[in-house]
């Protein structure tokens, strides 16, 4: 097992490199001057140009800006935006919010996703599992800034259920953009553990448990869920980088100072420096969260050698 996670770890060095290759590419390739436009109505003089510009390397051809970036890495510098913030200090002051973020909706999917999923897949063709069917896909079918509005409208402005934007309500403002970032996995997980589920319940092993005498309970909890699990966690852990991914539209939309807005401001001031070192954080998340997650189907699955 730990030569596999250190072969996996290894291989996270040229996929880390590749990604921060291809963002930086595609924030080299946007229209517009970030230069100009950082001086909005009131344009800088033409010495103060000049000087970013050299600064920044932005009269250089994409490989010798690249490799700027890099040296820095080497390092320890992420660089800084164009009004001089290193980007280091703004990942430390984003990140907690995007973290507090996507844990509140990895709760939330995961208690109402298997819930839901573990109840209609023992109630298969009942009123539950039907109702389970239709509102998973309702959920799915709506785009994510859809929901984000409605609900916002909904639970905020008419029913003053929960804050409409911001962190100052502390934990409890993070539940309904929570809600609306894990309301797609949601779907996903109260569906996928559903059919594990009832699959599961028609094999052979749970009949012959059946047979031994063995309370409904017993047979479902102990041996039935724990296989109908597999599949569900290695979603819900590969599902983490998507909901980081995610929350660029959901922080936009209730103005929450985490990396997913600063991303979203980011891009459109052509903040390369930024872009690029808060994306390849993400993709190293997303990595990281999928090791995680094959460690654990050896937990869950003894048959499951990786060495």
């Amino acid at each position: 097992m730990g030569r596999y996670v250190a072969r996996r770890l290894l291989l996270t060095i040229p996929v880390l490199i590749g990604a921060s290759f291809l963002i930086f590419a595609m924030v080299y390739a946007l229209p517009g001057d970030p230069i100009r436009a950082l001086g909005g109505d009131r344009p800088l003089s033409p010495a103060v140009v000049e000087v970013l510009r050299e600064q920044f390397h932005l009269d250089d051809p994409l490989y010798v800006q690249y490799w700027e970036y890099v040296k820095g890495l080497f390092s320890g510098d992420l660089g800084t935006d164009f009004r001089g913030r290193p980007v280091l200090e703004t990942i430390e002051r984003t990140l907690p919010v995007t973290v507090e973020l996507t844990i509140v909706a990895i709760v939330i999917e995961a208690v109402i996703g298997l819930t839901a999923g573990v109840l209609a897949g023992i109630r298969r063709n009942s009123f539950f599992d039907n109702l389970v069917l239709v509102s998973t896909t309702l959920v799915v079918s709506i785009p994510i800034l859809v929901l984000a509005f409605i609900t916002q409208l909904l639970f905020g402005l008419k029913l003053g259920w929960f804050p409409i934007a911001g962190t100052r309500e502390g934990i409890y403002g993070y539940i309904l953009p929570g809600l609306v970032l894990a309301s797609g996995s949601l779907a996903y997980v109260a569906r996928l553990t559903r059919t594990s589920l009832a699959e599961n319940l028609r094999a052979d092993y749970v009949r012959t448990a059946r047979a031994k005498g063995l309370p409904n309970r017993t047979v479902i909890v102990r041996h039935t869920l724990r296989n109908s699990l597999i599949p569900v966690v290695t979603f819900i852990g590969a599902d983490i980088g998507a909901l980081l991914g995610g929350a660029i539209v959901t922080e936009s939309v209730f103005n929450l100072p985490g990396i997913g807005r600063e991303v979203f401001d980011s891009v459109r001031a052509q903040e390369g420096a930024v872009v690029v070192g808060i994306v390849t954080l993400m993709v190293f998340f997303f990595i990281f969260f999928n090791l995680v997650v094959d460690v654990l189907y050896a937990v869950l699955d003894p048959r499951i050698r990786y060495d």
